[in-house]
């Protein structure tokens, strides 16, 4: 079904088999112009190329960019939609970039503490 590696099981309706794909399945279906109510099995050829293609391109379908999961991106300052292993492969060099110029949030992930501010006296103390 082409390199977005959509994972549908045909047997739920296409909004739940995207969300494995970590998108909102509303946004795609309707872009799409595709029935909430029909089952993902049901999908024509043409119907899976164009969910494809949103998900692959959303900024030329005018999906709003604080919609998309890699957004101002480091390097580039540009916005992106990524999928599966190139979404983990950024994540973690923005960890390790962090790690590296030891900032305060990288230093806490190294010692693999709680990093966004909560409470750590009396949480979380299973290892």
């Amino acid at each position: 079904l082409g390199a977005l590696c959509f994972f549908f099981f045909f047997k739920q309706k296409p909004a739940y088999e995207i969300l494995t794909c970590d998108w909102s399945s509303d946004v795609c279906c309707k872009k799409a112009e595709i029935d909430m109510g029909q089952r993902a099995g049901e999908l024509t050829a043409a119907q899976l190329e164009s969910l494809m293609l949103i998900v692959a391109n959303p900024r030329q379908f005018r999906i709003p960019d604080w919609f998309l999961n890699r957004q101002k991106d480091f390097k580039d300052g540009k916005y992106s939609q990524l999928s599966s292993n190139a979404l983990d492969t950024k994540l973690r060099d923005d960890l390790e970039r962090l790690k590296k110029i030891r900032n305060h949030r990288g230093l806490r992930h190294y010692w693999g503490i709680r990093v966004r501010g909560q409470h750590t006296k009396t949480t979380g103390r299973r290892k």
